[in-house]
C-alpha cells in the first residue's frame, strides 16, 4: 500500500513539473507570435487551399490561388521574422522535450529539441514553397504548402505541450496524420526538420 501511495505521488509531481513546463513554454511561444497575424494566414489559405484542390474547372482553380498570393507572402514574411527574433532567445527556454518527461533537458540535451532551429528549418520551407523555386504545378504546389504549414503548427504545439498531443491536435483540426504532413511537406524541410528533432 505504502509503494502505491509512493508511485502516487511520483506521479502527480511528476504531472505538476510537467504542466509547470508546458505552461512556461506556452507563454513563451505566444509573446513571440503576439505581433503577427500568422494564424489568421493559414486559416485563409488552408481554407481556399482545400476549394482550389476541389475545385474540377482549372480557370476557377487558378483564380482561387492567385487571389492567395498576398497572404502567402505575409505568412512568408512574417515566420522569417517570427524564427529571427525566436533565434536571439537563449536556451534552455527555447528546448522542446522530444519525450514529455520534466528536466529531462539536465539529463541530457539529446533528450530535447531547439526550437530556434526548428522555426529557422520552417520558415526556409515556407518561403520556398511560397517562391515556388521547385516549379512545382499549382495543385502541387498548394498540397506542399499545407504539408509546410500543417508541420509548422505540429512543431509548435510539440514545443508546448508533446508531440502526442500535437499529433493528435493535427488530426482533429486538419483530418492530417504527422506523417501525412511529413510526406507533403518539400524534402528539404523533411531532412532539416529529422536533423533537429532526431539529431
Amino acid at each position: 500500500m505504502e509503494f502505491l501511495s509512493l508511485l502516487f505521488l511520483l506521479a502527480t509531481g511528476i504531472h505538476w513539473l510537467n504542466t509547470q513546463g508546458q505552461r512556461q513554454r506556452t507563454i513563451l511561444l505566444a509573446e513571440q507570435l503576439r505581433p503577427y497575424q500568422i494564424e489568421k494566414h493559414m486559416e485563409q489559405l488552408t481554407s481556399a487551399y482545400m476549394r482550389a484542390l476541389g475545385e474540377t474547372d482549372p480557370e476557377r482553380q487558378q483564380q482561387i490561388l492567385q487571389l492567395q498570393e498576398q497572404a502567402e507572402q505575409q505568412l512568408a514574411n512574417e515566420f522569417q521574422n517570427l524564427a529571427r527574433e525566436f533565434a536571439k532567445l537563449s536556451a534552455p527556454p527555447t528546448r522542446g522535450f522530444k519525450l514529455a518527461i520534466p528536466h529531462i533537458d539536465q539529463l541530457s540535451p539529446k533528450f530535447t529539441f531547439d526550437m530556434r532551429r526548428l522555426l529557422e528549418v520552417h520558415a526556409q520551407g515556407i518561403g520556398r514553397t511560397v517562391s515556388n523555386l521547385h516549379g512545382l504545378n499549382p495543385k502541387e504546389r498548394s498540397f506542399q504548402m499545407m504539408g509546410e504549414m500543417f508541420l509548422m503548427q505540429h512543431s509548435c504545439h510539440w514545443f508546448c505541450k508533446s508531440k502526442t498531443i500535437a499529433s493528435a491536435r493535427m488530426l482533429a483540426q486538419h483530418q492530417t496524420r504527422y506523417e501525412q504532413a511529413l510526406d507533403a511537406a518539400s524534402p528539404e524541410t523533411r531532412q532539416a526538420y529529422f536533423s533537429v528533432v532526431q539529431g
